[in-house]
């Protein structure tokens, strides 16, 4: 009874520093990244609100892939405060073995794979790719945040500008060149050929999608006759809404189903466009991410277990300890980039997890064993 008791404990102890620890790195990580995303309302010209659900969505992005050095951390953390404390020497006392709370840790971390599991193969690619779709389905609300002061913007397809003064909404010496006729209403030809306009003002007022033009002229250029055509005007209304920003509207392969790019291993069912390219080197790559690395949570699991042995040498302090599930991390992070270009590689990363953990938990086994063996002969 107190032993299911004590293990309940340190189940609630673990998974609380756990989460504490993934909660505070994702925050920090999020926080960082949320500040690159301010682009879409400088550059792009979305609204604030589709700004905050982007980067919202993009948080499980970033949590999934802290969970292996948060639970490397909670559990190194367990380990050497309840060392530093004394608390195991109660199990051990009451007749509990060593590798029975070895047993213990791993059933959380396999707990902690299938939490990673269930968020990296279905909740992290969807939330990911809702967020691309709120970009593909927003237009543009604000044309003013992406007008800078003498620098030239690109943010449009086809279009580029540049003005030289800027006070609230109103510019001053407008260049503003279309090279894909997106701003169908400014072309002075009479034919439907695509022109190349640009257009030269004085001022300029600039009102969400509109943009209010005083004092200038439009040249159209027809590339195939090399003909300019010029004319001036005092007022000229410019709708936006025909632009389309520069953003990415098709979802990454990151951003895809894991259903979807596994179809893709076979016969590509869902007709996807990443599919007819040369796949394997990226799909791979994000396959095993989704999948096989939440396996290394029970390997450097039965790593950390080390910290049980009671030799007291530098191969087995927490320092030590730690620095060698930090380079399982490692080494499954580097090999896991090169899994699409080599099938040998691949194999290799994927038979890892299961050849740590069988060599890891025999060795404990074998370390412990020893000790209870000593340890008996010690009470004899």
């Amino acid at each position: 009874m107190l032993q299911n008791k004590i293990y309940q404990n340190y189940i609630i102890e673990i998974v609380k520093i756990f989460f504490t620890i993934l909660f505070g790195l994702t925050i920090i990580a999020w926080t960082v990244r949320a500040v690159n995303f301010l682009d879409l309302i400088v550059e792009n010209g979305y609204s604030i609100l589709t700004y905050f659900q982007y980067s919202t969505l993009n948080i499980l992005g970033v949590l999934t892939k802290f969970i292996p050095l948060s639970f490397l951390l909670a559990l190194t953390i367990f380990v050497v405060r309840q060392k530093e404390e004394n608390e195991f020497i109660i199990l051990w006392t009451s007749g509990v073995k060593k590798i029975q709370v070895v047993h213990l840790f791993f059933l959380i971390s396999v707990s902690i794979s299938i939490f990673y599991l269930f968020f990296s193969v279905l909740i992290t690619p969807y939330a990911l790719n809702k967020s691309r779709q709120i970009l593909s389905n927003e237009k543009l609300t604000n044309f003013l945040p992406t007008v800078r002061v003498q620098q030239f913007s690109d943010s449009f397809t086809g279009l580029t500008f540049i003005v030289d003064e800027k006070y609230k909404n109103q510019v001053k010496n407008i260049f503003l060149q279309d090279t894909s006729n997106v701003l169908q209403n400014i072309s002075v030809s009479k034919t439907k050929k695509k022109n190349d306009n640009t257009i030269i003002a004085q001022m300029g007022i600039v009102e969400k999608d509109n943009l209010v033009l005083l004092n200038g002229q439009i040249i159209s250029s027809d590339t195939n006759n090399r003909k300019n055509e010029i004319i001036n005007f005092d007022q000229l209304n410019l709708n936006l809404n025909n632009l389309k920003n520069t953003t990415i509207k098709k979802p990454k392969i990151q951003e895809t189903s894991t259903l979807k790019l596994l179809s893709c291993l076979k016969i590509n069912i869902f007709k996807i466009e990443e599919c007819k390219m040369n796949f394997k080197e990226e799909i791979i790559p994000i396959l095993n991410r989704r999948v096989v690395m939440p396996l290394f949570i029970p390997v450097i699991t039965l790593l950390t277990s080390l910290l049980l042995i009671k030799r007291k040498s530098f191969f087995f302090n927490k320092i030590s300890v730690f620095t060698y599930s930090f380079l399982i991390l490692l080494y499954s992070e580097i090999i896991l980039r090169y899994t699409g270009l080599n099938n040998f590689v691949n194999i290799i990363f994927l038979i890892s997890p299961i050849i740590f953990a069988i060599t890891f938990y025999f060795y404990l086994k074998l370390k412990f064993s020893k000790e209870y063996i000593i340890n008996e002969q010690y009470s004899s």
